[in-house]
């Protein structure tokens, strides 16, 4: 009993929040920022995952809901570790590669008003202006990592979430 009483201390003090984030390109490997409305920075489309949901599954969500588009989320690019900041307990961003979008899907982009206000496509080497220091340099690792081979499994087995 006492060793199932320390297991539960130990999961309840374990990391309870994660994030997933989407790489989405464009013309010369310019990768998509979005500025939403409730906040005063740029970000990369995505968000929170909610219960019982993939991060595969919250990125496409996210570009659905946010942009209008249906783009499935590809190979696992990057896992962040985001320490404690109150009131938010630690927790793992992952991040995804979205492919390269086409100029007639970046045509159909519709931004949720309530979510979105603006996007844009940066050059890799600007997102240290655009975005707040620890995501610039995780979109940074996150886009060197493209093109490596890199698989994103769901329960052992590779997925294309569509």
């Amino acid at each position: 009993m006492k060793s199932r009483q320390l297991r539960m201390c130990f999961l309840a003090g374990q990391p309870r929040r994660a994030a997933a984030g989407i790489i989405l390109r464009h013309k010369a490997n310019r990768v998509m920022v979005v500025h939403p409305t409730y906040k005063d920075v740029w970000e990369i489309p995505g968000g929170m995952v909610e219960p019982d949901e993939s991060p595969a599954h919250a990125c496409t969500r996210e570009v659905r809901e946010e942009l209008g588009l249906s783009v499935p989320a590809g190979a696992l690019l990057c896992v962040d570790w985001v320490p404690a900041s109150p009131p938010w307990d630690g927790g793992l961003v992952f991040v995804l590669d979205g492919g390269v979008l086409t100029t007639d899907q970046i045509a159909t982009i519709r931004l949720c008003p309530d979510e979105l206000d603006r996007v844009e496509f940066v050059e890799p080497e600007r997102l240290d202006e655009v975005l707040i220091p620890r995501l610039a340099r995780r979109v940074a690792a996150a886009v060197a990592a493209i093109g490596r081979g890199g698989v994103y499994p769901e329960d052992g087995l590779t997925t294309s979430i569509r």
